[in-house]
């Protein structure tokens, strides 16, 4: 195994949101069976978590209206952490009867993307945390909420969007109760440096409850994005097979770090994942047979593995 820098972490996991993130930007409806074998594929390959919908109205994001019977799904696969996306209350509610393991509250940075994307005012998102809490609470579930920290670095609508005003929205997602929070570069805007003293001091402030970074490969720096969080101590990462996905919201927000990419990434600087990597440049094929017409990314599906690559290794207990 080659070796690793000391300051880098020696596992890390990839949360799956291709199935969310990633369909929700597309023309293409994918049938619920297609869905179900990509969670299996997914599963069988050795990821173990996977974001497998969103509970938001058909009528706004039909691609997503099966994401009830994906979860139900997810829940039978051994050692699956299965979330979910809920942008509102109503939202909580399904993801708390269906049982997932964790529900992402997306909170904007911005103004004005939170009011494009959610109608809600940033900090009208945080007072709807508390009411998810409160409703999670009552009904004595074991779902944990987290809060997602979106256009943490810029926006296509707003422009700049200050450091102090991303940490005080993710503070205050934490006291209005989320269990986690998490960072993303919605629109592509991020860059190492920008990463590393921004996620410096979300880990200083949330310490363990900091849970993951979410980048995107707009402008080509996504997995350069990502060695930048590794080194601040950050080890789980959201990524979509293929790199589809984008905010249908923010305009040029495209391409997320491919998960195939990512995964290589990390096992080739000895970083285990506890993925096999040609199991999942073969479920890759599935999808992109699954999507023809649309457009993919990554660069690994066309070079595959060298054979240098070291053997997978188990991820520490």
């Amino acid at each position: 195994m080659p070796p690793t820098s000391a300051r880098l972490p020696r596992a890390a996991t990839i949360r799956e949101v291709g199935l969310r993130d990633g369909l929700q930007s597309i023309a293409t409806i994918l049938p619920t069976e297609h869905k179900r074998a990509w969670i299996h594929a997914a599963h069988a390959a050795g990821q173990r978590e996977i974001e497998v919908g969103s509970f938001v109205p058909a009528r706004l994001l039909p691609q997503l209206a099966d994401t009830g019977e994906l979860l139900a799904y997810a829940k039978t696969l051994p050692g699956l952490f299965a979330s979910v996306l809920v942008p509102n209350l109503r939202g909580a509610e399904s993801a708390i009867a269906g049982g997932a393991d964790l529900m992402i509250v997306p909170l904007s940075a911005s103004h004005a993307h939170s009011l494009a994307n959610l109608r809600k005012t940033p900090d009208e998102v945080v007072a709807e945390v508390a009411r998810i809490r409160a409703a999670r609470d009552a009904a004595g579930s074991r779902t944990l909420i987290e809060g997602g920290v979106g256009t943490a670095f810029g926006c296509t609508l707003q422009g700049t969007v200050d450091k102090t005003e991303v940490l005080r929205l993710m503070q205050a997602l934490l006291d209005a109760g989320a269990d986690r929070v998490s960072l993303a570069d919605t629109v592509g805007y991020a860059d190492p440096a920008m990463v590393r003293d921004l996620f410096e001091d979300a880990v200083r402030i949330a310490g363990e409850r900091f849970w993951c970074g979410h980048f995107h490969d707009t402008r080509g720096l996504g997995l350069a994005n990502v060695y930048a969080a590794l080194e601040v101590g950050v080890d789980r990462f959201d990524a979509c097979l293929a790199g589809i996905g984008g905010c249908p919201h923010a305009p040029g927000a495209s391409g997320n770090v491919s998960t195939e990419d990512l995964a290589y990434l990390l096992g080739s600087m000895g970083i285990a994942t506890g993925i096999d990597i040609a199991g999942l440049l073969a479920l890759r094929g599935q999808v992109a047979g699954w999507l023809a017409g649309e457009t993919l990314h990554g660069t690994l599906w066309r070079a595959g593995l060298p054979k240098t690559f070291p053997q997978p290794a188990a991820v520490p207990a």
